[in-house]
């Protein structure tokens, strides 16, 4: 299978906002009830918070396609914004990482990570975070691989649901 992984530009708004919807639901949507589902789809994945991402410089986003230029995968990193206390104004997070269902453990989301880790070291090493699903034990796995740790939970709030999210943090390692 080809992939090609690329910067997201912000005519890809759209597409990361349909991308963004679909996969959210693939993972956790059996999770939540439907209008809590949608209210958070409303106000999370949508082309004007895509937009808004896109045309920050603190921000980044890379999507992968498939041969076709079919979008499969996506990633999104800038400043860490985790409720965590050791959290300072200069580390990175990836905000998300989401590979279609029918696309996964085949090297598309470690292409992502390579590219959304390549961003957030470029100044040097520093502080990464990445939040996960408590019961997602194949991110945590994944994740682990790359050097994150346990640091931590928080509640992730859907309408009127509260998840436990782990926080993992990777330190900075010297080049």
């Amino acid at each position: 299978m080809t992939v090609t992984i690329r910067p997201a530009v912000p005519d890809d708004a759209a597409t990361l906002a349909t991308l963004g919807a679909a996969t959210f639901v693939e993972a956790f949507g059996h999770l939540y009830r439907p209008e809590d589902l949608q209210a958070f789809l409303q106000e999370n994945h949508t082309p004007a918070a895509y937009a808004k991402a896109l045309a920050d410089p603190r921000y980044a986003l890379w999507l992968a396609e498939d041969a076709a230029g079919q979008a499969i995968g996506y990633a999104q990193a800038g400043p860490c914004g985790l409720p965590h206390p050791d959290v300072q104004p200069e580390d990175g997070e990836l905000k998300r990482l989401y590979v279609r269902a029918g696309y996964q453990s085949g090297g598309v989301g470690r292409a992502l990570m390579d590219a959304a880790m390549a961003w957030l070291l470029r100044d040097g090493p520093r502080t990464l975070w990445v939040s996960v699903w408590s019961e997602n034990f194949g991110a945590q796995r994944f994740y682990a691989r790359y050097g994150f740790a346990f640091a931590g939970e928080y509640a992730f709030i859907v309408g009127q649901q509260r998840d436990r999210e782990f926080m993992y943090r990777r330190e900075p390692v010297p080049t």
